[in-house]
């Protein structure tokens, strides 16, 4: 599964110019390279691409928008950019329609300039969506090990993002300043992991990836780092904040750019083991609707999954019943009743299933409850 795609190029609108602020547009330019050359600063600058990547283009950006003629320079400048050749231009203009932070991953391969293997980008991929998505659950709260708890809300954070491949990697934009607490969780927890696995690497002792949970640190984080640096001679991912929401409080002026290799991998993949091994089972009174029963004696203990409406964070659970709960869960399942169950969700199997399930009974469910969950199960499907 890949990260959600923007429309293409073609299809995708230009900037409103009377929506882009020249401030804005001004320290897109500075930071992709571009030259400010002349013009009085009290007024106008013009800007030109970086190493004459593009001769024939420069914009005249105005100083604010409080001129006449600001927004018909800046629609001028966004056409020249929607034309220009230089590489940042498409960069420059993405980050002016879609507000947010702009995250790259850079993979360096083996072999000559130019080449890659075929599962390079779906790596890379696949990489960069678990890093965003745990990010996205240790914003939400800290654990070693989160399993299949807060999908739902990860999922919701990666349907927002913009991914653009180009070049030797792929580029995020996220939400800003809505969606920062991901990547500045994302940001502070692999910073962490980076100084947990030198001091692995040095003193010999895994004691520091413990104490990183505390920072962002999890288990799929730790695996999404192994992901995106196994095959490769070297990864970064490098962070620039958003020029209209601003650098967030405590990152101050600093360069965000973080560097993994494969002489990591040995502390990763201990890490990962470690963080996955240290997460506890957590007790739960969850209310569901029972979706699926399955038994091979028709009078002895059978398996039941349930759609979970409350008490966890998790969309399903499977429990393992004895006769006389099965009996019961069937008969809510046929009349349509929720119940309410307790027990122990355990990280074997990514906190899907319900260990020592103990008093399960139907509950009732007002009206409006009822046809918000009708809804659920006809959007969701019962799957297999």
């Amino acid at each position: 599964m890949t990260l959600p795609q923007g429309p293409p190029d073609g299809a995708r609108a230009l900037p409103d110019p009377a929506a882009v602020d020249p401030a804005v547009l001004c320290t897109l330019l500075a930071r992709h390279g571009w030259v400010r050359r002349g013009g009085p600063s009290a007024r106008y600058g013009r800007w030109t691409p970086p190493d004459d990547t593009d001769p024939g283009t420069s914009l005249l950006v105005p100083a604010g928008d409080g001129f006449d003629d600001a927004v018909e320079l800046l629609a001028d400048a966004v056409t020249a950019l929607s034309h220009s050749r230089s590489p940042s231009a498409r960069s420059i203009l993405l980050a002016l329609a879609v507000p947010g932070d702009e995250l790259h991953w850079r993979r360096e391969l083996p072999g000559p300039a130019g080449t890659a293997p075929w599962d390079g980008a779906e790596r890379l991929h696949q990489a960069a969506r678990g890093m965003l998505a745990a990010g996205a659950k240790a914003g939400r709260t800290r654990a070693a090990y989160f399993g299949a708890r807060l999908d739902a809300w990860a999922k919701d954070f990666l349907e927002r993002v913009l991914v653009v491949e180009g070049g030797a990697g792929l580029t995020a934009y996220t939400p800003a300043p809505e969606g920062r607490a991901a990547v500045t969780t994302l940001v502070r927890a692999l910073e962490a992991l980076r100084d947990a696995v030198d001091y692995r690497r040095v003193s010999g002792g895994p004691e520091a990836f413990e104490n990183a949970v505390q920072a962002g640190v999890s288990r799929e984080l730790v695996q999404s780092v192994a992901d995106l640096v196994r095959g490769a001679t070297a990864a970064q991912l490098s962070v620039a904040w958003s020029a209209a929401a601003g650098t967030p409080g405590g990152f101050g002026d600093r360069r965000i750019a973080l560097e993994f290799s494969p002489g990591d991998l040995p502390a990763l993949e201990e890490a990962a083991a470690l963080l996955e091994r240290i997460e506890p089972a957590v007790a739960v009174t969850l209310v569901g609707v029972v979706v699926r029963l399955k038994r091979a004696d028709p009078a002895g203990p059978g398996t039941v999954r349930m759609r979970v409406l409350g008490g966890a964070e998790v969309a399903e659970v499977r429990l393992r019943l004895p006769d006389p709960a099965y009996r019961l869960a069937a008969e809510a399942h046929l009349a349509g009743t929720p119940v309410r169950v307790s027990g122990r969700l355990e990280r074997r199997g990514g906190f899907r299933r319900l260990a020592q399930p103990r008093g399960l009974e139907p509950c009732g469910l007002e009206d409006a409850e009822r046809e918000r969950l009708l809804k659920g199960l006809g959007e969701g499907g019962q799957g297999a």
